[in-house]
């Protein structure tokens, strides 16, 4: 059974779609007024937090604490450096059994989990080391 949406949220929904990558509230409000469906920010974050409830859209948030939105496909896992703030994407997953076990222990209904560790890249670590000879 679909929930019934707002029209605010099926166009974040439908924008969301066409983006392949997790996007910024602020960006969503620049594409939808580029796209001439423009929505107030609050709207926007609004609409968010209702979809994220639903299960409909995961949040991330980065190591500057910025909230990234995307569309729940599949569970992500990151490595993110906290200096430079890239962040690469791993498959490996260890925790998809103890989801499953939360879920029955608990009565849990999970959408979705992510995986994040942080730490420095190596680009960084070796910008550090290079720094560090210096003293």
């Amino acid at each position: 059974m679909k929930p019934n949406r707002t029209r605010s949220q099926e166009r974040l929904i439908e924008v969301l779609k066409t983006i392949d990558r997790a996007i910024s509230a602020q960006d969503l409000y620049v594409e939808l007024r580029e796209k001439n469906q423009a929505m107030g920010l609050a709207t926007v974050y609004r609409a968010l937090d209702v979809l994220k409830l639903e299960g409909v859209v995961q949040v991330r948030v980065m190591a500057n604490g910025e909230a990234l939105y995307s569309l729940v496909k599949e569970d992500r896992h990151h490595l993110t450096c906290l200096q430079c703030g890239s962040s690469i994407p791993i498959e490996e997953c260890p925790v998809h059994d103890l989801e499953n076990r939360l879920n029955q222990a608990y009565q849990f209904k999970i959408y979705y989990h992510m995986l994040e560790f942080f730490g420095l890249c190596q680009r960084c670590q070796m910008a550090g080391t290079a720094v560090d000879s210096k003293h």
